[in-house]
């Protein structure tokens, strides 16, 4: 990098600081952040560990608080849940509290919460979160709580998620995958009857135009979903469940953060390889998703007993673990279908699809998560030009629109809510984090 780009980074960068720290302060809720105001008022799992990788730069104190509001609402079983509901905020959310019924079951927490789960990214945020002060998470005792909570919830995912036994966790709702409506799950979700009669007026489309949200046809599908696994006392072992899908990206975060529960216990003075070698088992077990032909990862229909053969973004979360598919996984990132460097930022599915949208919600645009998972990746495989034209694009994308939800990959027009917080967290952690993020 030239001395004069490297100058108009750091400005850029500087200027894409003082917003996010702006952003993450407006959407503070005492002990937890908001992805957003108005579109999502209570507090997401897979979202608070994004952002507290932000957050451990301005104050790791509140890193850890962000992080440890998420693990109380553990529920006994050791799931930790997707949703923990504000029951102070006027803003409405289907499916909310009134819908899940969630404690009224037994074994859950006294704090409303959703049934179902989001990606497992959360003892890496806790290792990233530790690192950020050492000193302080020993004084507060921040790891070890965390590292009993998280034990839990990983015994929850390998005893109760691996419904295909084949050492891979699947999910029973396309949003526990937290890339709702991807055209990869469309297959999977046609038979799925459709309950049109659950959905209440939507009050999404308040905040967000609807071609940037999933239709109505997808939210019954959705409802009927949920409203089952509720009604069977969110049991994972309903045998005859309508939806259960291997998904490359949820499984590739588990095992990043099995390799982070074995650096907490090597930290805490106990024995790391029992993780290390679960990262390793998960690892070997992403293979059964591998799609030669595709250059990529893909998901699995259990039910259908199928792969299904969509590019996502998805597929490509394994280029944080390394091994022996990167060169084809870079390959694919490089070639058409999703032009790393020629368009922006990393788009959410196959550019070259014929049903790809720009605009629709994980249906095409580019996500400030993903991209810095990518970028995050190549930084760890030594391609820093990559990388830093990632984190450029990201700051820039930032700056130009106040924090955007996504954007067009092709255009880069905004699209979603704005001010959203895993978009500053993460484009802030891009700017500040020094040496290696991946665990």
């Amino acid at each position: 990098m030239s001395a004069d780009s490297a100058d108009t980074r750091s400005a850029a960068g500087q200027r894409a600081g003082e917003r996010a720290t702006e952003v993450l302060r407006a959407n503070w809720r005492g002990d937890h952040t908001v992805p957003a105001r108005g579109l999502y008022p209570h507090q997401w799992s897979w979202d608070s560990a994004f952002i507290a990788f932000g957050l451990r730069h301005l104050d790791p104190a509140r890193a850890q608080q962000e992080l440890l509001s998420l693990l109380r609402a553990q529920w006994d079983d050791g799931r930790l849940p997707q949703i923990v509901f504000n029951t102070a905020t006027t803003e409405t959310y289907f499916p909310g509290p009134q819908f899940w019924r969630s404690t009224q079951l037994p074994g859950t927490p006294d704090l409303p919460t959703a049934g179902l789960i989001q990606p497992p990214n959360h003892a890496w945020a806790v290792w990233a979160v530790h690192e950020a002060d050492p000193a302080l998470s020993q004084r507060s005792g921040f790891l070890r709580q965390a590292y009993t909570a998280l034990l839990r919830w990983h015994e929850y995912l390998r005893n109760r998620r691996d419904r295909g036994g084949r050492g891979l966790i699947c999910a029973v709702h396309p949003w526990e995958t937290g890339m709702d409506n991807s055209p990869a799950w469309d297959e999977p979700l046609a038979p799925v009857p459709r309950a049109h009669d659950v959905v209440p007026e939507r009050p999404d489309l308040r905040h967000a135009d609807p071609s940037e949200r999933p239709s109505d046809n997808e939210y019954a599908h959705y409802a009927y979903l949920a409203a089952r696994y509720r009604d069977h006392d969110c049991d994972d072992l309903d045998a005859g469940f309508p939806f259960l899908v291997e998904d490359a990206g949820m499984n590739a975060l588990w095992a990043i953060s099995e390799r982070a529960l074995a650096r907490i216990a090597d930290a805490l003075g106990l024995d790391p390889d029992p993780h290390l070698e679960a990262a390793r088992a998960i690892e070997k077990s992403l293979e059964h998703l591998w799609d030669g032909d595709l250059g990529v990862y893909v998901g699995h229909d259990l039910v259908a007993g199928r792969n299904l053969r969509r590019v996502t973004v998805g597929g490509m979360l394994p280029l944080m673990l390394g091994g022996p598919r990167t060169g084809h996984l870079l390959e694919t990132l490089r070639g058409p279908r999703f032009r790393l460097g020629e368009v922006t930022m990393v788009p959410s599915y196959d550019l070259t699809a014929d049903d790809v949208d720009g605009a629709a919600y994980w249906r095409g645009p580019s996500w400030f998560n993903t991209t810095w998972m990518v970028m995050r990746a190549l930084e760890q495989l030594g391609e820093a030009g990559l990388a830093d034209g990632l984190r450029r694009q990201m700051v820039t994308q930032a700056l130009q629109h106040d924090f955007p939800e996504y954007v067009d990959p092709w255009t880069g027009e905004p699209h979603g809510t704005r001010s959203f917080s895993w978009t500053a967290a993460l484009v802030l952690d891009a700017e500040l984090a020094s040496g290696p993020v991946l665990p």
